[in-house]
């Protein structure tokens, strides 16, 4: 445990910041279940569309380092690719 100020503010401040970026993870899984849900479906529509609005969520996790730049693309690429695949 902390046992001086510093130490108990930087203690505060982890709390709070692992916080948001469990909500801020949870958006970006969210988002890519969404896509995954459509493809899995099979309506290629529902599909794009979802994936139309989990890009951004996903771009704006690998911005705020919630997964890396590289991860974030690969998900984004893989997803487009599975959506053009369908028939």
């Amino acid at each position: 445990m902390a046992n001086h100020k510093s130490a108990e503010k930087r203690a505060r401040q982890t709390k709070s910041r692992t916080a948001v970026n469990t909500a801020r993870r949870s958006r970006v899984r969210g988002s890519v279940k969404k896509v995954e849900e459509a493809i899995k479906s099979g309506d290629k529509k529902a599909a794009q569309d979802a994936l139309r609005s989990a890009q951004p969520e996903i771009q704006r996790g690998a911005g705020k380092r919630i997964i890396t730049k590289n991860a974030a693309s690969r998900r984004v690429s893989r997803l487009s690719a599975r959506i053009k695949a369908m028939a």
